[in-house]
C-alpha cells in the first residue's frame, strides 16, 4: 500500500462536484474509493466515511422535502447544504494534515 494524501484530499473535495454539476458528489468519490481502496493507505476508511456522509445527506434531503410545506424543511435544507459545503473542505484539510476526518450526523451504512 502506498500513502497518497493528495488523492485522499481530492476524494474529499470531489464531494463538492454536486454544487457544480448537480450529481457528481456521490459518484466520483465512490469511483475513487472502489478503485483505490486496496492500493492507497487509509483510502478504505476515509472512502467509507465519505460515502456514508453522502448517502446520509441524500436521505436527509429527501426527508426534508415534505416538510417544506410547513416551513421546517426550508431551514433544514439550507443547513444540510451548508454542511455539505463546509464539512468536505474541513475534512480535506484534516486529511492533508494526516488527521482522521469526521462527518457528524452520518449514518453508518458501510463499516
Amino acid at each position: 500500500m502506498r500513502e497518497d494524501k493528495q488523492l485522499i484530499v481530492l476524494t474529499h473535495l470531489s464531494q463538492l462536484l454536486s454544487f457544480i454539476t448537480g450529481f457528481g458528489g456521490l459518484i466520483v468519490p465512490l469511483i475513487i474509493w472502489v478503485t483505490q481502496k486496496e492500493t492507497v493507505f487509509q483510502m478504505d476508511e476515509q472512502g467509507k466515511r465519505i460515502i456514508n456522509f453522502q448517502i446520509s445527506m441524500l436521505i436527509y434531503c429527501i426527508v426534508c422535502i415534505p416538510f417544506i410545506f410547513i416551513l421546517i424543511g426550508i431551514p433544514a435544507l439550507i443547513l444540510l447544504g451548508l454542511l455539505s459545503l463546509i464539512l468536505p473542505i474541513i475534512n480535506a484539510i484534516k486529511a492533508s494534515n494526516g488527521e482522521l476526518p469526521t462527518y457528524p450526523l452520518t449514518i453508518s451504512f458501510l463499516k
